[in-house]
C-alpha cells in the first residue's frame, strides 16, 4: 500500500467512524432530552459554581490501525505500507470545559515494505550486503498530553453533542525492529545508527516520543462518548524501522483510532468537558427561581420607596413630616415646633402697651413687657424632655434670621440633651429640638440652603449632669458657622 493509498483509507476511516458517532449521538441526545425533561435527578450547575459540581474524571480504551508514515508528509524509509493493529488507554482529568491532562499508554506494531529493498551490511559478514525488504517494530510507549477542546456542534438544545479537540505531548517508547530479507528470514538485532548517529546493535531501543493529534468526540450518554482520532508520533531517533537508510530523518509513525471514554462520578453531575458556559448562563437568566427572586426583590424595593415616600410626606404643609407630625391639620402659615404643633406666644398684654414697638431697633424685642437686646446665634435652651421654643428664646431666633438674611451665610443647628432616659431617647429629642429652630427661621423665609442640623444626644455636655443645673444648661441648641 503506498503514501497516497494510505490518506485515502485514513481519511475514508475517520469520515465512517465521525458518520457513525453524529448519526447514534443525535439520536442519543434527543432520547436523552425527552428522558431529562421528566426527571430531576441530575442537578443544575451554576456558572460560578466551581468544579465540584462535575465529573472530571474518565478512562477511555482505542483500537485503530498503525502505519510508518503521516498525513503531514516527511521522509520515509519505506514507501510501501503494511496495515498494524494498534490500540491505547488513557485516564484523563478535566481541568476546565476546554482542557485537560490525559495519561496515554500505547502498543502495537508498525510494518513497512519496499519493493526494491535496501542493499544494507550483512549482519553476519560486514563486508558483505544484504537486502532488506521490508519491517515490523512492535512498540509500547506512554505519555502525558495536554488537550484542547476548540469547537463543538450542538443537537436541537444549548447543549455539546459533539467535541472537536487537538492533543500534544511528551513521553518514552520501548520499541522492537524486525527486518526481513528476501530470501524469507528475519533478524531482530541489526547494525543501526542511534540519535546521536553512533553505530551500535541492540534488540530493544528507549527513545524520545513526541506525539500531536487531533480528533473527535460524541457524547452517547452523560457517562460514555464515542472517541475517533488521529495521532502523528515523532520519535527522537533514526532506528524505528531497523535500518539506517535515508539517514538523518528521524522516525515517525501514525495512529488512527475510534474507541470509547467512560466518565467517572455520581450520577447527578455531569461531566466538566460537555459544559456549555454560554447556554449555561441563559439558562441562569431565564431560571424561574431567579426570576421569582427577582420579582419579589422589585417588590421589596417598591416597599421601601413607599415607606420613604410616606416617611417625606406632609399633608398640612407645616414642615413636619407626617410621620412625626403630633399635631396634624395645622393651618397654613402657622408657626410650629419640631413636632408639628403650634407655637404659643405668651404676651403679657398690660406691660406691652406700655412699651412704644415703633422705636425698637431692629436687634430688639419686648419680652414681658421689657425692651430685650437679641444677640444672633445665642444658645437656645429647652425645658426637660421638650422640643417646645421657650419665649425667651425668641429675640435670638428673630436676630438670627435678620442675619442669615444679610449675609446669606450658612448654619448648621447642633441638638444636644442631658443624659436622663436612654441614649436613643435623647438623640431623638436632640434632633427634634434641632427641627424646632430649623422650622422657626423658615417660617421667619430663611432659605432652607442656609440651613442644616445635627443631632448630638446627650455626648458633647458643657456642664457636669450629675445637678440640675448642669443638666438644664446641657438642654440646649447651638449654631455652628
Amino acid at each position: 500500500m503506498n503514501y497516497s493509498t494510505l490518506k485515502k483509507t485514513t481519511v475514508f476511516t475517520l469520515v465512517s467512524f465521525a458518520f457513525i458517532g453524529m448519526t447514534f449521538a443525535q439520536t442519543k441526545n434527543l432520547t436523552l432530552t425527552k428522558k431529562t425533561s421528566m426527571s430531576d435527578s441530575v442537578k443544575t450547575p451554576k456558572l460560578f459554581g466551581g468544579a465540584d459540581q462535575y465529573n472530571t474524571w474518565s478512562v477511555g480504551a482505542n483500537i485503530g490501525i498503525t502505519a510508518p508514515v503521516v498525513i503531514t508528509g516527511g521522509t520515509d524509509a519505506f514507501t510501501g505500507n503494511n496495515p498494524n493493529f494498534g490500540y491505547s488507554i488513557t485516564l484523563k482529568k478535566q481541568l476546565t470545559h476546554t482542557f485537560s491532562l490525559r495519561l496515554d499508554v500505547s502498543g502495537g506494531k508498525v510494518g513497512g515494505s519496499e519493493s526494491a529493498g535496501f542493499l544494507v551490511p550483512n549482519p553476519g559478514n560486514p563486508t558483505e550486503t544484504v537486502n532488506v525488504t521490508s519491517f515490523t517494530t512492535s512498540y509500547i510507549s506512554g505519555s502525558i498530553n495536554g488537550v484542547f477542546n476548540f469547537g463543538n456542534i450542538n443537537f436541537l438544545k444549548r447543549k455539546n453533542g459533539i467535541n472537536f479537540y487537538a492533543s500534544g505531548g511528551l513521553g518514552l517508547i520501548d520499541y522492537a525492529p524486525k527486518i526481513s530479507f528476501p530470501s524469507g528470514t528475519t533478524t531482530t538485532s541489526y547494525d543501526f545508527k542511534d540519535h546521536a548517529g553512533s553505530n551500535k546493535t541492540a534488540t530493544y531501543i528507549h527513545e524520545m516520543v513526541i506525539p500531536v493529534g487531533v480528533g473527535v468526540k460524541f457524547k452517547l450518554t452523560d457517562k460514555l462518548d464515542l472517541n475517533v482520532g488521529y495521532t502523528e508520533n515523532f520519535i527522537d531517533g533514526y532506528n524505528f524501522e531497523g535500518v539506517k537508510v535515508k539517514y538523518p530523518a528521524k522516525n515517525k509513525y501514525s495512529f488512527g483510532y475510534g474507541g470509547i471514554e467512560y466518565t467517572f462520578g455520581p450520577k447527578n453531575k455531569t461531566s466538566l468537558e460537555w459544559v456549555n458556559p454560554v447556554a449555561l448562563m441563559y439558562d441562569e437568566l431565564y431560571d424561574a427561581a431567579l426570576r421569582q427572586e427577582v420579582e419579589a426583590l422589585k417588590g421589596r424595593v417598591k416597599n421601601v420607596e413607599k415607606s420613604i415616600d410616606d416617611l417625606k410626606k406632609d399633608s398640612d404643609g407645616d414642615g413636619v413630616a407626617d410621620q412625626f407630625d403630633k399635631c396634624p391639620n395645622t393651618p397654613a402659615g402657622t408657626v410650629v415646633d419640631g413636632s408639628g404643633c403650634i407655637i404659643i406666644f405668651p404676651v403679657d398684654t398690660a406691660k406691652e402697651e406700655e412699651v412704644d414697638t415703633t422705636k425698637l431697633a431692629p436687634d430688639e424685642s419686648v419680652v414681658n413687657g421689657k425692651v430685650v437686646k437679641a444677640t444672633p446665634y445665642s444658645k437656645i435652651s429647652f425645658e426637660f424632655d421638650s422640643s417646645v421654643l421657650t419665649k425667651s428664646s425668641y429675640p435670638a431666633l428673630e436676630a438670627t434670621i435678620e442675619d442669615l438674611k444679610k449675609t446669606g451665610k450658612t448654619i448648621t443647628i447642633a441638638g444636644y440633651a442631658s443624659s436622663e432616659g436612654t441614649s436613643s431617647h435623647n438623640m431623638a429629642l436632640s434632633k427634634d429640638r434641632a427641627n424646632a429652630i430649623k422650622n422657626y427661621l423658615l417660617k421667619g423665609n430663611v432659605p432652607a440652603k442656609q440651613i442644616k442640623i445635627k443631632g448630638y444626644g446627650e455626648t458633647h455636655p458643657i456642664a457636669d449632669n450629675s445637678s440640675e443645673d448642669g443638666r438644664k444648661l446641657n438642654r440646649r441648641v447651638e449654631f455652628i458657622q
